[in-house]
């Protein structure tokens, strides 16, 4: 399970945070995700994971996490 993610966005504004599309439900601030390399390009769209262990699986198959969204 991840550590670095966050439950409640209510400090940061929806266009600053997305959605993790691996681990669903786990939002994180875009800004912060950018500082730590959770960022991923797919199909020409950034997509924002909320820790270092949703890489790898993102990487692996991007088509099945973002045909979830």
């Amino acid at each position: 399970m991840c550590e670095a993610h966050n439950h409640g966005a209510a400090a940061t504004t929806e266009a600053e945070t997305a959605e993790c599309p691996v681990m669903r439900g786990n939002f994180v601030n875009k800004a912060d995700a950018e500082a730590q390399g959770l960022v991923r390009e797919y199909n020409g769209e950034k997509y924002y994971l909320c820790c270092a262990a949703c890489g790898p699986l993102f990487d692996a198959d991007p088509e099945k996490y973002v045909s979830a969204l």
